[in-house]
């Protein structure tokens, strides 16, 4: 693809995000500069895409008024499996790490890349933001986020948490919420009942994710709240790309479980030791898979 059509299309994309965005309706007038400020480019890329539009019967250049929307392009309504959505996040992080993917990337770029419709990328990218590893840049494309991408940040994060995980089972007014783990138990025990895929991968990082912030809302503390949860958005994405294999899923069960087991007892001394060596064991095997 020339840079021509890839900037045109990025200017496309641009374009109709803006007109959903703005909630405009039939009638409305489009301002070719106004969209080419918004989204930092020049005016000719803005009146090529305009031109389309009006070509395809969506706009109208009307005398004295410039440009007038006369209905709004249907997005396509695409039912994409889930199985082949978390496949996508996890072929993402891969690149990622491997550095095939830049700082910023397109919804043109990911369609290319993958192989993809525009509906099922502008899908894969909106929920990676909502999972906070992506953000919207202010004119067209998407940015992403500081994230561990390194072995020297990894081993930083696992020293940190070391030091805070433990620590937060501690906290005087430490207490569970009996749904919370009520549903941490359906979601671990369903690991152990279905079949392995390496898509999974991603339910698995939730979980895990959404077990450690549990601990640290049950703290009371909002500060042990914040800190897990930034760390879980740095390292989600490079989690997505799993490498240690079902034996490693069934451990990360057990040992969540058997946690717990001793938080649900009363015994937060033995729970807050129980942590501190499941994050030491992850620890010292990713060390292992990085040297």
């Amino acid at each position: 693809m020339s840079s021509v059509s890839r900037l045109h299309d990025d200017v496309f994309d641009g374009v109709l995000r803006l007109m959903r965005e703005d909630g405009l309706q039939p009638g409305d007038r489009i301002v070719e500069s106004r969209i080419a400020d918004r989204l930092r480019v020049s005016r000719t890329p803005v009146r090529a895409v305009l031109d389309q539009l009006a070509g395809d019967g969506y706009l109208r250049r009307v005398k004295n008024r410039g440009v007038e929307l006369i209905r709004l392009p249907e997005m396509p309504v695409e039912e994409v499996p889930a199985a082949r959505e978390d496949d996508l996040l996890v072929r993402i992080s891969h690149d990622r790490h491997l550095g095939n993917l830049g700082e910023e990337i397109t919804e043109t770029e990911v369609m290319r890349l993958y192989e993809i419709s525009r509906n099922e990328a502008n899908r894969l990218l909106e929920r990676l933001a909502a999972y906070g590893v992506l953000e919207r840049k202010l004119g067209y494309g998407w940015r992403f986020l500081d994230g561990i991408r390194d072995a020297a940040a990894r081993r930083e994060s696992y020293n940190f948490r070391l030091i805070l995980e433990p620590a937060m089972l501690l906290e005087p007014d430490f207490k569970l919420s009996e749904p919370w783990v009520a549903e941490m138990r359906e979601r671990h025990n369903a690991f152990l009942t279905t079949e392995w895929k390496q898509s999974d991968s991603i339910k698995l990082f939730e979980m895990n994710a959404t077990f450690h912030e549990g601990l640290a809302l049950a703290s009371g503390n909002r500060y042990f709240v914040d800190a897990v949860r930034r760390q879980n958005h740095m390292r989600r994405l490079l989690n997505y790309d799993w490498h240690h294999g079902y034996g490693r899923v069934e451990t990360v069960v057990f040992e969540h479980m058997e946690i717990l087991d001793r938080l649900e007892q009363g015994d937060q001394q033995i729970a807050s030791l129980l942590l501190y060596r499941h994050l030491e064991k992850t620890r010292a095997l990713t060390n292992a898979l990085e040297s």
